[in-house]
């Protein structure tokens, strides 16, 4: 693509690019030679490095703190249909070879080649997320090719994503292309599921914590089971269907809990499940003053880290939770703690826990480890890419 600008890097500063990673950061250009200001977001450029060596094809947004994402390393093949074609069937193959049935995270980003890029397969219903200014921008080749490859019932672009802010985009979501009328169902671990792409959070699931709610399963027959931040029933549902004796559900959204309820219906462990819409923190307390115990709970908040500013206040924030969720745990239970922080890493979670189990004076052992699901694969050299984490805790008196 000789046609396209050249964004040149500065002297050494593409190491990072030649290990694997796909981002340039404002301050590795060389502004001399290249001046940021001279793009407009999302256009198309050729990196090169300090020599003139290209070394891919990128989309730049002068605007952010990321300046460049590399889509690919042969600057001469174009960014066409055809280039996103060959990406979908990529990431179809490692899919359709993980799971039989065609519900999962189709791109994860960076780690499919995509930057910018999220897509939710739910059988022929497509959710989109187009976090940056150059996918915003190729926004509707990549609808074309998802059209030629899977002829959709239906494509929804979800762009609510708080990413789109720093790059100066705004939040929107609309039916792109096909008809929904009415919800989706899907099926995970066995267990059926209502969703809604056009009005439930994000996509409309969370597909990543899909092998650590299989795993919980083995934990929660016979028990009470307390499914914190429940949302439509996705830990709720399976714990219950692994013969669960009652488990309660508490959300802070209406909405979602009344979807929660439907999908228990359509699984038939509706008599097992109670539905409490109600803040966490604010229920924890109550049912550390009632002298309520559970078995098994499970702890899967929204981020409470968003920016690495915010380390610290969201620290507190996983410690007051997960210390208030032991004071709750019976003796000899199970806490299944998570976090979808990036800004919290796994030896910090870990760390939480074994604080919050001391200053309860409670004897904690860590069962298992949990992480994402295969369909949001980790790059080896871009370590944002792997930012789910979960712990499975028994804990008992003290010794």
């Amino acid at each position: 693509m000789a046609d396209l600008p050249l964004l040149r890097l500065r002297k050494n500063e593409d190491r990072r690019l030649r290990s694997g990673h796909l981002w340039v950061f404002s301050n590795e250009v060389d502004i001399a030679a290249t001046p940021l200001k001279g793009f407009s977001p999302g256009d198309l450029v050729v990196i090169e490095n300090a020599k003139g060596e290209p070394l891919g094809t990128a989309t730049v947004n002068p605007e952010s703190l990321i300046a460049a994402r590399i889509l690919g390393r042969d600057v001469r093949k174009p960014i066409d249909r055809a280039f996103f074609t060959r990406r979908l069937e990529r990431a179809l193959a490692l899919r359709q070879w993980a799971y039989g049935e065609p519900y999962y995270r189709l791109i994860y980003g960076e780690s499919d080649g995509l930057p910018g890029l999220v897509i939710d397969r739910f059988g022929d219903v497509f959710v989109l997320q187009t976090n940056t200014a150059g996918m915003e921008r190729l926004q509707d080749v990549v609808i074309e090719a998802l059209e030629k490859m899977f002829s959709p019932r239906a494509v929804v672009i979800r762009n609510t994503s708080g990413l789109r802010a720093l790059e100066g985009l705004a939040c929107y979501s609309r039916l792109a292309a096909g008809q929904l009328d009415e919800r989706v169902e899907i099926t995970e671990n066995g267990a059926r599921f209502l969703i809604d792409p056009l009005e439930g959070q994000k996509t409309g699931w969370f597909f990543d914590h899909r092998d650590n709610r299989a795993a919980l399963a083995r934990w929660c027959s016979g028990k009470r089971v307390l499914d914190l931040f429940a949302y439509t029933g996705a830990w709720s549902l399976p714990a219950a269907r692994a013969g669960a004796a009652s488990v309660e559900c508490v959300d802070a959204s209406a909405p979602a809990l009344e979807l929660a309820a439907e999908n228990a219906r359509l699984n038939g462990v509706a008599d097992r499940l109670a539905f409490n819409c109600a803040d966490v923190f604010d229920f924890l307390k109550q049912a550390r003053e009632a002298r309520q115990h559970y078995d098994v709970i499970v702890l899967d908040p929204p981020a409470f880290i968003k920016r690495k500013k915010d380390v610290a206040k969201g620290l507190e924030a996983y410690r007051r939770l997960n210390q208030a969720a032991l004071q709750v745990l019976a003796p000899g239970g199970l806490l299944v703690s998570a976090s979808c922080s990036f800004h919290l890493s796994r030896d910090s979670l870990h760390d939480v826990l074994r604080a919050s189990a001391r200053h309860l004076d409670r004897h904690m052992v860590l069962l298992a480890r949990g992480g994402q699901a295969a369909d949001h694969p980790v790059h080896p050299a871009i370590p944002e890419t792997d930012y789910l984490k979960a712990f499975f805790c028994h804990v008992g008196p003290s010794l």
